[in-house]
C-alpha cells in the first residue's frame, strides 16, 4: 500500500502553479497593447521604422491635419491655440535708478 508521504507538498505544488500562472499573466500585461497586433509578423518591423518615412513626418503631419479639423467634432479653439512668442526684442523690465548707489 502506498501512501503519500507529504500531503501539504501536494497543496504547495498547486499554490506554486497558481502564482505561477497569475505572474506570467501580470507580466504578460506589462507595457499593454501596441495596437500592432493584427500585423503580419514580417510587415512589424516595417510599421514600426516608419516604413522608410524620415522621422514621421507624413504620420505627424496627418495628426496635425485631424487635429487641426476637429473631426471628431469637438473643438475648443481657445484650449487648442498656440502660445504666444515672447518678442526678444522687447524690453522685459522697466529701468529706473537704483534704491541704493
Amino acid at each position: 500500500m502506498a501512501t503519500n508521504p507529504d500531503p501539504g507538498k501536494r497543496a504547495l505544488d498547486s499554490w506554486e502553479e497558481a502564482q505561477t500562472v497569475a505572474a506570467a499573466r501580470e507580466a504578460a500585461a506589462i507595457g499593454g497593447r501596441a495596437g500592432d497586433e493584427q500585423l503580419d509578423p514580417a510587415e512589424r518591423p516595417l510599421v514600426e521604422a516608419g516604413e522608410g518615412v524620415a522621422e514621421g513626418f507624413e504620420l505627424a503631419e496627418e495628426e496635425l491635419i485631424e487635429a487641426a479639423e476637429h473631426a471628431d467634432g469637438v473643438g475648443d479653439p481657445i484650449a487648442d491655440a498656440f502660445t504666444p512668442e515672447v518678442d526678444g526684442a522687447a524690453p522685459r523690465g522697466i529701468f529706473a535708478e537704483a534704491d541704493h548707489e
